[in-house]
């Protein structure tokens, strides 16, 4: 057996969504900044998230994340975010999945009860607080970027449905926010495919009919890229609750109930007075699984008044394996049909 490339992956999902580890075989890629080297791959080398992603090594149902080294002397380590169609600047579930293969593989150091790191993401430095105990991770709470609304009671036609009313927020990403009950939705499992399907075409009439959308400080971030459809927030004796589900381009439900987009709804319920710095959130996925988030500081990002999350949640390693390129593989960067990944993405299909 003669190998053109050899990764080392860890699988891990967190609270249901799975995120491949990259753990060796990539040195490192040019850049500064962790933002920086998620631009080189981007433009210079995207043939590398197509290897991991697409089949025949992936499917549409998960991401991948590069461990790379940071130049910041605060940064423990870097990664870079990949998903099916883009490379987002920060993963609540990914930064989960990544601590938890660094400290339970021993490539940087565990200590018990807790683990406190910090990681370099493109969109910055995150603080992680990890509890510990045998040798496992038990839970990751990470100290998010600041999130902020950049529209309240925003309205796009969307064809078949007519006017949808949304909220527009940064957690990591840029969210289109809908109530789900107000387009038909329950948020249950058997409704995951036509969830999909509408929030695709939502964030296709959020880019073509909304004003720009663009980070005060990273210009580079922009656009309304992913949906989120929210249940009711529900008060009870231990605290806020409330359902949700993400859609993930090119049309699928994230597991878990996300952490950047938990991030976002933070925003949005500090913005609509619903929800007090301090106060928990219980935010459930689709499948039942929990993400706790809560406000642990208001601030500004240039002008726009921001919350700072934090997200805790739990990840489990499911795999430890390599991927290898054969030097006569016809299909070196994979492909995707539109059977499972709703359409095939045009262009990235490569023969030889």
């Amino acid at each position: 057996m003669r190998w053109k490339r050899a990764l080392t992956v860890v699988g891990v999902h967190a609270e249901g969504e799975y995120g491949k580890v990259v753990t060796g075989g990539i040195v490192d890629v040019p850049g500064r900044t962790l933002y920086d080297k998620m631009v080189y791959l981007r433009e210079k080398d995207d043939g590398l998230r197509r290897f991991c992603l697409f089949e025949p090594r992936g499917a549409a149902v998960h991401s991948c994340n590069i461990v790379l080294p940071s130049s910041n002397p605060k940064a423990d380590a870097g990664f870079v975010i990949m998903e099916s169609t883009e490379y987002p600047p920060m993963s609540g579930s990914n930064t989960i999945c990544t601590a938890t293969a660094l400290l339970e593989t021993g490539i940087l150091p565990m200590r018990e009860p807790s683990t406190k790191l910090t990681l370099e993401t493109p969109a910055g430095l995150i603080e992680l607080d990890c509890a510990c105990r045998d040798g496992k991770v038990t839970q990751v709470k990470f100290r998010n970027v600041p999130s902020f609304v950049q529209a309240l009671d925003a309205r796009v036609e969307v064809a078949g449905v007519g006017s949808v009313a949304l909220d527009v927020a940064f957690g990591g990403m840029h969210y289109a926010l809908m109530d789900a009950a107000a387009l038909g939705f329950a948020l249950r499992p058997d409704e995951a495919r036509d969830i999909c399907v509408l929030g695709e075409k939502i964030r296709a009439a959020c880019q073509e009919q909304l004003p720009p959308i663009v980070h005060p400080l990273n210009k580079g971030i922009r656009h309304v890229t992913i949906t989120e459809f929210t249940g009711p927030l529900r008060r009870t004796r231990k605290g806020l609750t409330a359902r949700n589900t993400v859609v993930v381009s090119p049309g699928r439900l994230d597991r878990s109930p996300c952490g950047t987009g938990t991030s976002a709804r933070l925003a949005v319920l500090h913005a609509r007075g619903q929800i007090k710095p301090g106060e928990v959130l219980d935010h459930t996925s689709i499948i039942g699984t929990h993400f706790f988030g809560q406000i642990v500081a208001v601030t500004k990002v240039g002008n726009k008044p921001a919350v700072v999350p934090t997200i805790a949640g739990r990840g489990y390693i499911t795999s430890i394996g390599q991927y290898g390129l054969d030097p006569d593989d016809p299909l070196p960067e994979g492909y995707t049909l539109s059977d499972t990944w709703m359409q095939a993405v045009e262009g990235l299909q490569k023969t030889r």
